[in-house]
């Protein structure tokens, strides 16, 4: 499976933006997409992720309802939207794909990243 972000750009804070991870085949429902994200200097950070097969998304701590996941099949895309958008939001945004059966994110398919930036 090949994984594209995009949707990225530059926004003010307070503003929104919606990111695409559109996969290159149809998912499988076995698998989980996951959102990440890494800003300049840190490590790596859990945005959210949704099994594609059913199920509610599930969201890093920092999120607190300004992001939401969702999925559409026939597109085989899933979706970040970002609202209230922070300074601190800034990072080059990844999507990932993995099977739910226990490997690993770093086992799974990644897309290239997409960058978002946040002015205040």
């Amino acid at each position: 499976v090949q994984l594209q972000a995009s949707g990225g750009g530059l926004v003010q804070a307070g503003g929104s933006l919606r990111l695409s991870c559109a996969a290159s085949e149809r998912i499988s429902n076995t698998y989980i997409i996951g959102w990440f994200r890494q800003a300049p200097g840190k490590e790596r950070e859990f945005v959210g992720l949704v099994r594609w097969s059913f199920g509610l998304p599930v969201y890093g701590d920092f999120v607190k309802g300004r992001f939401t996941i969702s999925r559409d099949s026939a597109k085989n895309t899933v979706y970040l939207q970002m609202n209230t958008l922070k300074p601190e939001d800034t990072a080059v945004y990844y999507c990932a794909a993995k099977s739910s059966g226990g490997t690993a994110w770093s086992g799974g398919y990644w897309g290239q990243g997409t960058l978002v930036t946040v002015s205040s």
